[in-house]
């Protein structure tokens, strides 16, 4: 890693660039309804690290590419990500209490509106990607972009993830394979999906795009290990929600499958892979370096 790369002022710095481009694409509370709009931005500026965008934005930046083709992308892809957190918080699904430190949004504004207001994130994800204006990329690129990102969200990546997760709860006889899916579908997919489209917004060849696509995958199973052992060693106050609910529910984990040392290892390995996978990138992904380090330097 270039030690001269201070990753704490650049994830700052480019989440303040991503929260402008939010508040930019979505609508004022003061527009009719305003109770789906509050319920919207409540949870969509609860204040997430925006890791996803970010990482749309390193990879075109990787690239030399055009920051402006790829913000549309990274907002989409937070919309995704926050409306996927409302229904997961639901009393169907993982009925949490809190998320980010705050009550979680069906406790706020009671589960239908909470529905609705996942529903409404996710469709106007795609009226952000629908949105040409200022573009450079072409028709084509556009639509791999949007392909991308609706194969990640829905039934080949992140919803089947989630489907399975949800189906495998207090399954004690839940095999690798299956733990492997349900980590690579529900977080792994939308971060494989960011370093994607930030490709292509970039203008990436085969050989980049190849590249970055295996760099995603290592780190979105890294993200979701670390994730595990959070839910089990993490400090509730730092994360913003409850610890031990995996746990509680007979999650699959990887810690419940494999241990703590173990996931452990196999985190650290895959994000050592990751950063071998930049090997053709010159000094322009140093974000991508220090961002794979720093999703196992949560777990300390």
């Amino acid at each position: 890693m270039n030690v001269s790369l201070d990753l704490t002022a650049y994830l700052k710095q480019n989440r303040e660039v991503v929260d402008r481009a939010l508040e930019k694409c979505l609508p004022t509370e003061k527009r009719f309804p305003g109770a789906l709009f509050r319920a919207m931005r409540y949870s969509l500026f609860a204040g997430g690290k925006r890791i996803r965008p970010i990482l749309v934005l390193a990879a075109c930046d990787a690239l030399g590419g055009d920051r402006e083709n790829a913000l549309p992308p990274a907002c989409a892809l937070e919309l995704i990500h926050t409306y996927s957190l409302i229904h997961d918080d639901l009393p169907a699904m993982d009925n949490d209490d809190l998320r980010r430190g705050i009550a979680t949004n069906h406790k706020v504004f009671g589960e239908a509106t909470a529905i609705l207001a996942g529903d409404a994130l996710l469709t106007h994800a795609f009226q952000v990607l629908a949105d040409v204006e200022g573009s450079t990329l072409s028709e084509q690129d556009r639509l791999r972009i949007v392909g991308e990102v609706a194969s990640a969200a829905g039934a080949s990546g992140m919803v089947a993830g989630q489907v399975v997760d949800i189906l495998c709860e207090g399954d004690r006889a839940v095999d690798q394979p299956t733990l492997e899916f349900i980590h690579t579908h529900k977080t792994g997919a939308m971060i494989r999906a960011s370093l994607r489209v930030g490709a292509i917004a970039g203008g990436a060849d085969a050989s980049a795009l190849q590249a970055l696509t295996l760099y995603g995958d290592r780190i979105g199973l890294a993200f979701q290990i670390t994730d595990d052992i959070l839910d089990l060693e993490g400090d509730e106050a730092v994360l913003g929600k409850q610890v031990g609910s995996d746990l509680k529910k007979g999650k699959t984990t990887y810690p419940a499958f494999h241990g703590i040392p173990e996931s452990r290892r196999r985190a650290r390995e895959l994000v050592d892979s990751a950063v071998a996978d930049l090997a053709e990138f010159d000094s322009r992904a140093e974000p991508l370096r220090a961002i794979a380090g720093y999703i196992v330097e949560r777990i300390r």
